[in-house]
């Protein structure tokens, strides 16, 4: 029956049996029943949270991505069992690896290593996700987590080029090949800092309690301290840390310009924030007019300038006398 089939798919397509018979026979099957058993489990897993008081009122992109996350990482686990790594087909590898696969950029931030992982990526996003998709929408939400995302694993594939690289030219050619499959990186977590930095752009006066610290911080704070850590983590790192700081980091960064781009085109979502009311702009041409102040204190300069007063209206002119 199931040659008959392949003969049947290869008839409507006109090709020759002989290229794409084991194809067909081996990948279709497996391909049908693993669809299958992901969609009712699906729709089970939603019927089962559509029950909970605590999810039931969540918004239906954020719900979602917490349910395809579940989804992949129970998968993963019961698939290793078997022997099939899905961590290893859909993790990001190597632009340059043999394994590097098109569709790791996206599917690498549905992977995790193990329930601490998957728990504290879903716990931040159940956080701040539904705030940020309330403002926003569904859509712009969406695209906002996966931009972030793929923007963590440029970042990520910029920052192996300058590290792994210079490393496998060292090596011999099967030596290199083998150390490039092996290095993989997965998580949600260049969204989940994406989602913080956005979280802390719209709502920066909020104050949260976070573990360990016995006072409320607010969220433009604490954006700030995580951003530091990541940066001095990434540059000094530990012995046997595995973590992608960097990628972390390049979320937060994609995910303020797509924010500053969106501010530019004018979208209304930003126009009410305190961090959108001109503050960070005036605190900017502080620092600009001091720096130029400070920098003409210490070498005047021979030819006429303007001199900004920021009490009046009117710009005078003022001419140094060559020294």
């Amino acid at each position: 029956m199931q040659s008959y089939n392949n003969f049947l798919i290869l008839q409507i397509f006109r090709l020759k049996k002989c290229h794409f018979s084991a194809i067909f026979c081996i990948f279709l099957p497996y391909s049908t029943v693993f669809v299958c058993v992901f969609i009712v489990f699906y729709y089970f897993c939603i019927e089962i949270i559509n029950q909970l008081t605590m999810f039931r009122n969540l918004p239906p992109i954020t719900k979602n991505l917490l349910l395809i996350n579940l989804i992949c990482y129970l998968a993963d686990v019961v698939f290793q069992r078997y022997g099939i790594d899905f961590s290893h087909v859909f993790g990001l590898h190597y632009l340059t690896a043999s394994d590097f696969r098109l569709w790791q950029p996206l599917t690498y931030m549905f992977m995790h290593a193990n329930f601490s992982h998957i728990f504290f990526n879903m716990f931040a996003v159940l956080m701040f996700a539904p705030a940020l998709e309330d403002r926003w929408g569904g859509k712009r939400f969406l695209i906002y987590y996966l931009v972030t995302g793929l923007g963590a694993a440029v970042v990520q594939e910029a920052v192996w080029a300058l590290q792994l690289q210079p490393v496998l030219s060292s090596l011999d050619p099967m030596m290199a090949a083998k150390l490039a499959n092996r290095v993989v990186t997965i998580g949600a977590s260049g969204a989940v800092f994406g989602i913080l930095l956005a979280f802390g752009w719209l709502f920066p006066d909020v104050r949260m309690f976070i573990m360990f610290i016995p006072i409320p911080i607010r969220a433009r704070t604490l954006v700030i301290i995580y951003a530091l850590i990541e940066l001095f983590t990434g540059l000094a790192p530990t012995a046997g840390d595995n973590v992608a700081h960097f990628a972390h980091l390049g979320g937060m960064i994609f995910g303020w310009l797509l924010i500053l781009w969106w501010r530019h085109r004018g979208y209304d979502g930003f126009d009410s924030t305190p961090w959108n009311d001109g503050t960070l702009r005036r605190w900017w041409e502080n620092v600009k007019r001091w720096s130029r102040d400070k920098w003409e204190d210490m070498f005047p300069p021979r030819h006429p300038r303007i001199n900004r007063d920021k009490d009046s209206n009117y710009r005078d002119y003022h001419y140094h006398e060559p020294l």
